[in-house]
């Protein structure tokens, strides 16, 4: 006997990350704090520190390191204890919409393709829950003054040659950590 399936499809997700540097990092979310408040409802207190993080609001220090914006490791230590606490909370929500997305469009595996000039092409397929915990860990400041979220870095996107885009927030990771 035998059956045929003429009309049935298995559709899988896949993100890719297309690499040229081994120890480069690659943005895999960015977006307007408005957005992110939704998507996580980021409480007002939260949203306010994030806004001086990102420029959408001058700095609240004399002499910041950045008189765009302030850096995390500017803000008192009850405002850092807020927003570790706040991401270190969030975290399993945080790094399932930036790394597998929601809806139907989210992604079940994780592609890194390292291309490197001359050298053979090398690449390496996971599954995106497996790539969700090898990310993941202890939230807390960089050294630069960002927020580090296991191996993800949180941080404000800036460049774009002073255009308003530059106040997004994003979060990068260096996916040939996976090899």
């Amino acid at each position: 006997m035998q059956i045929k399936f003429q009309n049935l499809q298995d559709i899988q997700n896949i993100q890719v990350k297309l690499v040229s540097n081994p120890s480069g990092f690659n943005q895999i979310d960015k977006r307007w704090l408005k957005s992110y408040k939704e998507l996580w409802n980021i409480p007002d207190d939260i949203l306010e520190l994030l806004q001086y993080f990102v420029g959408e609001k001058e700095p609240k220090i004399n002499n910041p390191k950045d008189c765009r914006r302030m850096f995390l490791n500017e803000f008192d230590l009850k405002e850092q204890s807020l927003l570790i606490d706040f991401f270190t909370l969030n975290q399993p929500l945080i790094l399932n919409d930036i790394l597998k997305g929601r809806g139907q469009f989210a992604s079940e595996w994780f592609l890194v393709i390292l291309k490197i000039k001359e050298e053979p092409l090398k690449w390496i397929l996971k599954p995106i829950n497996e790539v969700i915990n090898f990310y993941s860990g202890k939230v807390e400041l960089s050294k630069q003054g960002s927020l580090k979220i296991g191996k993800i870095t949180m941080q404000r996107k800036g460049g774009d040659n002073g255009r308003k885009t530059a106040k997004m927030l994003q979060f990068k990771i260096n996916p040939c950590e996976l090899f």
